[in-house]
This record gives C-alpha cells, structure tokens and sequence, in this order.
C-alpha cells in the first residue's frame, strides 16, 4: 500500500479492514506541540518576573519565547497534516470496499439510456458521464504541491527560530534588529505555507472523493454523476490564493523594513506589520473552513447516490 501525492493505490491482497498509524504518529506530533507551548509560555513568565524584579533582559526570553511559540504552532499544524494524510489513505481503502459491497448489494437489473448531461440534487448541480470525470487542474496542483508546501514551510519556521536565538542574543543593536525582522517575516510566511499545504490536502480529499466516486459507479456498469465543484469549494480556493499573497507580502515587506534608517521607522511599519501577517493566516484557515464545508457536502451528496444504487441500480 503506497501513498503518492494524494492517491493510494492497493494491492489486490490489501485487508480494507487496516488501520493505517497515521493517528497514532499525529497524536505524538500534536504532544511535541503542546510541550513546545508550554516551554514558550515558560518562557513568558520568566520574562515578566523578570521584568518584576528588574533583574536579567525579559527581551532575549520574549525573543526566545516568540520563535518557540510559532513552531508550536506549526508543530500542531504537522500533527493535523498527518492526520489528514490518514484520512486519504482509509478513504482509498473505503472507496475499494465499497467497490466490492456495491456489486453484491445493488439489483443485478438496472435502468439504461439515461440521457447525458446535467442533473439537479438536493447537494446541488451534478453531471453525467459515460466514465469517470477527469481530475481537474485544481485538483492536480493540490496532489502535486501539499508535501512541498509542508516542507517549505517547516523549512522556514525552523530557520526563523534560529534568528531568534540571534534576535535573543544581540538585543538593541542593528543585528538584533536585523534577526527580529527575519525572524518575522521567515515564520509567519513558513506558517502560512504550512496552512497551504494542509489546504491542499483537504484539496486532495476532495479531489479523491470525486475520483472514487466515479470509479464506484463505473466498475458497477453504470453512468457516473458527479457532483459540481461546490460554491464553497470556489471560494476555498479563492481564500487560499489570497492568504498565500499576504503571507509572501508581508515576509517582502518585513524585509524590506530592513532597510529604514531609524528604529523609529521600523516600528512604525512593524505597527500594521503584525495585523497584516495574522490576516494572511486568517484567511487561511477560512479557506480550511469552506474546505471542510465542501467535503461534508459532497460526501452527503456520495451518500445520496449510493441509497439510489442500491435501491433502483441506477
């Protein structure tokens, strides 16, 4: 059993009955997260008794504290990536069971000469194929890009929490300055990149239950309805762009601060800065919400299609 950019291909010996660990791995990833977190929050409350007690820099433990935040952050997003990557392994596994059960359930005298064309459901506009549809372009680059983007992005968050530990260490000169600034910048555009890439996972979903479910209904001899792309699903991926746009802007645009002459005016950038970047991860994860919207309608929609085969082989 493999697993290769969103598409699970099986043996025919394959017990659809596994339970693949991804669960498991995703649990321990998200337990990483939550000690990192506490580390972070750790770290916070020895800054501000610091602060308190007027003893040591709170500075260089909130510089630590702010790179150990985000990678808990990430960290979890890597739990729920894993989790995902679960979800299309079973899915695959389902789609040939059901295959099999299909066969065995439905009536073996079935209707024919269905004309083609468009249909209307309760789930929404739907059309009818001789075949399976073929994977859209969307579709594709969401098979293709998740694992990169998952990469790229732990890549950057790593590396942001190295200039940390250079933003922690050479507080109130040009250098520290400089290493805040990346620090930033590398984080939020590595956090954002990570939210892509668990984007386009639910986009593999997607696309992998518009697949199976065509190669359900083909292998049963009948004409395949498929549903149309949701208007959540349209505007899922509207909001992905859009978050992936502010998320690159704002790391331009950190570094771009780099170059001011005065502190003065660094911080006067780094004031609408800081919003901008958590608005790129806001729509992020809005797209993740439409995304999710759209699976728990399309797998209403397979669910309504399957009653009909069983119940009037068509």
């Amino acid at each position: 059993m493999a697993l290769s950019f969103g598409r699970l291909t099986t043996p025919s010996s394959s017990d659809y009955r596994t339970v693949p660990p991804h669960s498991e791995v995703a649990i321990a990833i998200g337990a990483v997260g939550i000690v990192i977190a506490a580390a972070a929050a750790l770290l916070s409350l020895m800054a501000a008794d610091s602060l308190q007690s007027g003893s040591g820099d709170p500075a260089q433990l909130l510089a630590i504290g702010f790179g150990l935040n985000t990678l808990a952050l990430v960290t979890l997003k890597a739990g729920i990536a894993v989790a995902l990557i679960g979800i299309l392994v079973r899915l695959w596994l389902r789609i040939e069971s059901v295959k099999v059960a299909l066969a065995a359930l439905r009536p073996q005298e079935h209707g024919d000469g269905r004309a083609l064309g468009e249909a209307e459901t309760e789930y929404g506009p739907a059309t009818t194929t001789e075949d399976t549809p073929g994977t859209l372009a969307i579709h594709k680059m969401a098979r293709t890009m998740w694992l990169p983007m998952l990469v790229m992005g732990s890549m950057l968050v790593g590396a942001g929490v190295v200039t940390a530990v250079i933003w922690s260490n050479n507080i109130g000169t040009e250098t520290g300055l400089g290493a805040a600034g990346w620090t930033q910048g590398l984080q939020f555009l590595g956090e954002g990149l990570v939210l892509a890439g668990i984007s386009l996972l639910l986009g593999s979903i997607l696309a992998s239950l518009r697949e199976g479910g065509g190669e359900v209904q083909s292998s049963l001899g009948l004409r395949v309805t498929t549903l149309r792309m949701p208007s959540t699903a349209k505007m899922f991926i509207v909001l992905m762009a859009a978050g992936l746009v502010v998320s690159m802007t704002q790391f331009v645009l950190y570094l771009y601060t780099l170059t001011f002459e005065t502190a003065h005016q660094v911080a006067i950038w780094w004031a609408w800065l800081g919003p901008l970047r958590e608005l790129g991860l806001a729509l992020l994860l809005s797209g993740i919400v439409l995304a999710l919207a759209a699976i728990a309608t399309v797998l209403g929609f397979q669910f309504s299609r399957i009653r009909s085969i069983i119940a009037t082989g068509e």
